[in-house]
């Protein structure tokens, strides 16, 4: 399986909101036609199933591809603008080429990521395939990616097989490469609660926090309570929160960059304690409340 990676955007859907209008309202047909003709490319299929409002694009060959909700798609252009469309587009149509080619591990050892997506993310291919997995939180879970420059491939139990490695070495040479990523972190203070964010948009900032030694030197400069979120795939945020307001904030940060995420994660935002990660439910009155989600 291979995904989209939201790096940067084109001019195509910013050339058609000038010839509009930036003002105008875009309808369902007028979606589909924009998908269609830069989407649609040789060695493709696109179907359209408009009792649930949705576009089936595929690779003829493998049969792999990508279904996209058409709703969701108008609801985030009308939210967040064309730039955000436009964005979501260039990323499906890379995960597409990416889908079109047949990757080796062999050579590209220093190219095997883990990535964190939510719990619900699917852990088999469309075609039945089994993607390598390990538990996380409650509310995430790990995969592990080839990077491609563009987009990465999960990595499933044949394709594994094929290459000849076994799953610990996998994940050991996962691991060790995401230790080997460079971290640069902006801080920010609210209310006297320190927020540190990781942002170098190279498709693995969530999966930073698996990174032991950040975690550990994150622990080290904590005065209060330590966190972290992990809304989408492109940010992670820690958290020194030293008071009920820091709470509050962390929420609001969370939510607010969980609906501009491309591959989303979680809204909710986690504690460290001894024995991991727990997943914390902000309530009205701004007292934290710590502990496992319930499903």
């Amino acid at each position: 399986m291979a995904e989209p990676r939201s790096r940067g955007s084109g001019g195509g859907m910013m050339v058609w909101m000038e010839r509009k209008g930036a003002d105008c309202l875009m309808d369902l047909a007028e979606m589909i036609n924009i998908l269609n003709s830069r989407l649609n490319a040789e060695g493709r299929t696109v179907r359209f199933d408009m009792k649930k409002e949705s576009m089936r694009i595929e690779q003829e060959h493998s049969g792999q591809g990508v279904t996209i909700s058409l709703p969701e798609l108008l609801r985030r252009f009308h939210e967040e603008g064309p730039e955000s469309l436009d964005q979501t587009i260039l990323a499906i149509d890379r995960g597409l080429r990416a889908m079109a080619i047949s990757p080796h591990l062999k050579g590209k050892e220093n190219r095997i990521f883990p990535v964190i997506r939510s719990a619900s993310f699917p852990d088999h291919t469309s075609d039945g395939r089994k993607l390598v997995t390990r538990d996380h939180t409650a509310e995430t879970k790990i995969f592990y990616a080839l990077d491609l420059g563009n987009a990465c491939r999960l990595i499933d139990d044949q394709f594994l097989a094929r290459e000849g490695l076994d799953e610990q070495a996998l994940i050991e040479l996962a691991s060790f490469n995401l230790s080997a990523l460079p971290i640069k972190i902006k801080k920010d203070v609210v209310k006297n609660n320190a927020f540190y964010f990781i942002h170098t948009n190279d498709g693995f900032d969530a999966s930073r926090v698996l990174n032991r030694k950040l975690v550990a030197d994150m622990r080290a400069k904590a005065i209060g309570d330590l966190t972290v979120a992990i809304p989408h795939q492109d940010v992670l945020i820690f958290g020194d929160i030293v008071n009920a307001e820091g709470y509050d904030i962390l929420a609001q940060m969370t939510m607010k960059f969980y609906t501009l995420g491309t591959i989303r994660i979680t809204m909710l935002p986690f504690v460290f304690e001894k024995e991991g990660l727990e997943p914390i439910f902000i309530m009205a009155n701004k007292r934290p409340i710590i502990g496992k989600s319930k499903d």
